[in-house]
């Protein structure tokens, strides 16, 4: 029972507090925008211009594709596309975790459903007389494995990675050497609990005990399993590595914003309300005087 309490709690808060930060990031004041061609939503202006270089541009509808926009951000959401060309040995083990976690989150899926349909007498194995139950079984099987063993490597080489080169060493911080071992950890035992059943018949029995709140023997080792991936799902999104909640909003509203600030519109409207911001902290750099306070 209290393993079912963790693993509700851990997904309730992760989705919880995501939400909320996806809130704190939409209600922030007018960001500086970079406006970097191409911009993807503009239409006719693939080979990196703007509309801003017609003639009389003010004059003619901005037409943009929302589409062509969510496009590319998911490139860069499932692919990593920027590292990918600018950083190409280090996108090799960087997208190995990312990937390990895509496919572990719909191992995770499959579990449930394959949980699921066990309830209801449909038999999930090789020797299944169902499809749906053949289905699930392969899928789970080439999700989980490649998940957990693609995963660990990219968070094991990830932390190697930033310990011996020279240059990443000089920009971490103890908290990311912390957020790659907790990914590790959660990973490393996942393996250990579920590698003596590559079948994951195991893994479905408790993943249906888990759903049902029903009371079953668990081993230390998985507990120790739940409770660490319980610890990563609450830390991942009041951590740095709640990055792909804010990916939308740097792409959207930073990188790509560039509709005209043009007298009446909601940009005018944004500017002013930034604008009416007093900076409320002073720097603290040694090249940076705060402003002399009269006596």
């Amino acid at each position: 029972m209290l393993l079912s309490v963790i693993a509700y709690l851990s997904i309730l808060l992760f989705v919880g507090i995501s939400i909320y930060k996806a809130y704190e990031f939409a209600k922030m004041p007018l960001h500086g925008r970079m406006e970097l061609y191409p911009v993807p939503k503009e239409k006719g202006f693939e080979h990196g211009g703007s509309f801003y270089e017609e003639t009389l541009w003010w004059t003619k509808p901005h037409e943009v594709s929302h589409v062509r926009e969510v496009i590319e951000m998911l490139k860069e959401i499932i692919f990593i596309k920027k590292l990918f060309e600018n950083q190409r040995p280090f996108w090799w083990i960087s997208y190995a975790l990312h990937l390990g976690i895509y496919l572990l989150m719909a191992w995770t899926i499959l579990l449930v459903v394959g949980a699921v349909t066990v309830i209801n007498g449909i038999t999930v194995a090789a020797n299944s007389p169902s499809i749906w139950g053949l289905a699930i079984y392969y899928l789970s099987l080439l999700t989980g494995i490649s998940g957990l063993l693609i995963g660990t490597l990219g968070a094991g080489l990830l932390f190697l990675r930033r310990m011996f080169d020279n240059t990443l060493k000089k920009y971490t911080t103890p908290q990311e050497y912390f957020n790659l071992l907790l990914l590790f950890a959660a990973l490393f035992t996942g393996i250990l609990t579920w590698g003596s059943d590559l079948t994951f018949s195991y893994a479905r029995e408790v993943t249906a005990n888990l759903i049902t709140f029903t009371p079953f023997a668990a081993s230390a080792l998985l507990t120790l399993h739940i409770v660490l991936v319980g610890i990563m799902l609450t830390y991942i999104p009041i951590s740095k590595m709640s990055h792909y909640v804010g990916k939308y909003f740097t792409f959207h509203t930073v990188l790509w914003d560039n509709s005209p600030n043009l007298k009446g519109s909601a940009v005018e409207q944004k500017v002013k309300k930034a604008t009416s911001y007093r900076p409320t902290t002073s720097w603290s750099a040694p090249h940076i005087k705060p402003p002399s306070v009269p006596k």
